[in-house]
Order: C-alpha cells, then structure tokens, then sequence
C-alpha cells in the first residue's frame, strides 16, 4: 500500500496521506512525504503543493509502534524542515483531527485551511512530554 500518494492537479501537486485508520504518522509516511516534497520542488510546471489526509482525519498522531524502537530516518523534524524550505507554498487541509506529529506537520506548511469542527492538539502534553518536532 502507498501511504503517501501525489497528483497533480493543474499546477498544483495533491499530496495525499493513506494510512489507516487514523493516518497516523510512521516511517513510510515521512518518506513518502519527503519524496512528495522533493517532486513539488523539482517539477517546473508545479506551483504549489496541497497536504490533506484520506478517509476522515488529517492526521491523528505518531504510529505506536514505533515507540520504543531504534529511530529511522527521516524523523519528523527532517521532513518538517523540507517543507519549511520548499520555495513552493505548502498547504495543510485539515479536517477530522490534526493532533501531536499531525499539527505539527500542519504547522510547518505555509497556511493552513480546516473544516469546521476540525480538532487539534497536542495531547502528548497531557503525559508530560514536550512535542519533539516544533510544536512548541
């Protein structure tokens, strides 16, 4: 399965997050979004690039299973950075939930745009843990 899938659209590239049932954040979405972020940059017929998750919610934090391993790149911060870098505005279509990593991500893009009723957080807070990835 492909968590990260792109189209585009006119002169914008959708770049759509797929990984059920909450979409939450794991290896293989950061690298899909990293490569996503690469191909919005290096194509000179796209002019911007849209951020949206499948089914009913943005993203809706970090894959459990992968707390607790070894870290595997690219991390959060990294792909965060390359969107923040992108010299092509990136924007975040919320809707169902943004929390934790998935605000976060949402943070990084240049404008953000939710459907009402949209929720966001950082519920990792409530644990005592600072958000690692520019929440704060």
């Amino acid at each position: 399965m492909t968590l990260v899938r792109t189209e585009a659209i006119g002169d914008v590239l959708l770049i759509e997050i797929n990984n059920p049932p909450i979409n939450a954040g794991s290896l293989g979405v950061r690298q899909g979004l990293m490569t996503a972020i690469e191909q919005l940059a290096a194509d000179p017929a796209l002019c911007a690039g849209v951020l949206i998750g499948a089914g009913s919610t943005f993203v809706a934090g970090s894959d459990l299973r992968e707390f607790g391993q070894p870290l595997q790149e690219p991390q959060l911060p990294a792909v965060l950075a390359a969107i923040e870098a992108c010299a092509k505005p990136v924007v975040a279509a919320l809707h169902g939930a943004a929390l934790g990593g998935g605000l976060e991500l949402a943070l990084a893009c240049d404008a953000r745009i939710a459907l009402a009723g949209t929720v966001l957080g950082l519920p990792e807070v409530t644990l005592g843990i600072i958000p690692g990835a520019g929440g704060t």
